[in-house]
């Protein structure tokens, strides 16, 4: 087959991606320093911008002095051009939030799971009522809203087909049954990669070529970013950070392996081992959430402590062996658990990592928390579509139901 040829307008619109990206990432800026930061001409920058400020899709943002001349309008992506929305489908919840294009957050729904394995019937319902509570609590038309992403467990690939042996869901169509239920194009990806892309692009990945985004929740995953793009692998699945064996023999995984890390850090896991830890007698809470703050409170105790011990022993292992295969020059440690873990046991972490991991890969590695706070991974869905949307240049469109595309994983600068 002959490759495709490259047309003026496709140029134009890789060009108006460069910009926007740019924009985004790092404004507001001015025209002159879009020009030097995409290598685009100046004739170049202010046409394509003068189009998109026409189009409502960038407006000014103020000016600085310049050296000895007129003061310089500074650019940004205009926060109300369009509105998007995030779902994090989590393992007790299904949360959906409805943001601007600056990310600020407009509305938000939630919906508990009563159970561990959810039927993906149930799920669609709550991701449909979802979409219904924030678009009539912001006043939002629907039509409006540039696209819905949707982050799950497992993996997802194809047209958006969701495998997540954790949940019991095998070969589920999601995208198609998405499909069914609005007519706002929809994105579907992995919690740990939204969460990742949300850290990265806004939070504390910011400014790494290399870096994991590891998020520790009920379950365990991560987010491998390489040379400034995400590492997906040959079909997606790349990051199961939480389904690598640790103890062989170990304990009982939900993914039906043993010893697996997630069946030592994962918030489930870390409960069941206070429990025996404890006679037996389980932590106070109406949730995991609540429980383990109870173990964590309960760190002057001796099943408290020896618990909270063994699982910052249990993630620094974990975070060397990230250390040791991917080099990162960075590793942010999130999701609700990770978080609350984090927050009280950062430093015993990094002193586990350190003892198990190779000397040089662990001196050229920060370990720092996420910034963006618990529900980062809906903000990281709502990302999905601002990717694709800047990926097309900032041409409406329907977006594929896919996990996402070479295009909007990584919009990255080019030279024209």
């Amino acid at each position: 087959m002959d490759p495709k040829r490259t047309t003026v307008r496709d140029v134009r619109r890789a060009n108006r991606s460069v910009l926007l990206s740019t924009l985004y990432r790092s404004g507001p800026v001015s025209r002159h320093e879009l020009a030097q930061a995409t290598a685009l001409s100046q004739a170049s920058v202010s046409n394509l911008i003068g189009e998109m400020v026409a189009e409502g899709l960038v407006e000014e943002a103020g000016s600085v002095d310049s050296d000895g001349g007129r003061p310089r309008i500074l650019l940004r992506v205009a926060p109300g051009f369009g509105h998007v929305i995030g779902a994090d489908v989590g393992e007790t919840r299904v949360q959906v939030e409805l943001f601007d294009l600056a990310m600020t957050p407009l509305a938000k729904a939630e919906f508990p799971i009563p159970s561990t394995r959810p039927a993906p019937a149930d799920v669609l319902g709550y991701l449909r009522d979802g979409l219904a509570s924030v678009t009539a609590q912001s006043g939002t038309d629907p039509a409006a809203v540039l696209g819905f992403g949707v982050a799950v467990s497992g993996v997802v690939d194809g047209d958006a087909v969701v495998h997540a042996q954790t949940l019991g869901w095998d070969g589920v169509p999601l995208g198609a049954m998405l499909r069914e239920i609005t007519d706002i194009p929809v994105l579907v990806d992995n919690g740990a990669k939204t969460l990742g892309q949300a850290e990265m692009w806004f939070g504390a990945g910011r400014g790494a070529r290399h870096a994991v985004v590891a998020m520790v929740g009920t379950g365990v995953g991560a987010a491998v970013i390489a040379d400034g793009a995400s590492y997906r692998g040959a079909h997606s699945s790349a990051g199961e950070w939480g389904h690598t064996p640790i103890v062989y023999g170990g304990r009982d995984c939900r993914c039906g392996s043993r010893g697996c890390l997630e069946a030592y850090v994962g918030a489930e896991s870390v409960l069941d081992r206070y429990r025996i830890a404890n006679r037996g007698k389980r932590a106070p809470g109406a949730d995991e959430e609540s429980a383990l703050a109870a173990v964590i409170a309960a760190h002057g105790t001796r099943a408290g402590a020896q618990v909270l011990a063994d699982t910052a022993g249990y993630l620094g292992a974990g975070l060397a062996t990230l250390v040791n295969l991917f080099n990162p020059e960075r590793i942010v440690l999130g999701g609700w658990a990770g978080l609350a873990l984090g927050q009280a046991l950062l430093p015993q972490i990094r002193e586990a990592t350190a003892r198990h991991a190779l000397r040089r890969p662990f001196e050229q590695v920060t370990i720092d928390l996420c910034e963006l706070g618990p529900d980062a991974v809906a903000m990281g869905a709502a990302t999905l579509p601002v990717a694709r949307l800047i990926a097309d240049g900032g041409a409406r469109g329907t977006a594929a139901t896919g996990a996402p595309t070479a295009a909007t994983r990584s919009v990255t600068r080019r030279r024209r």
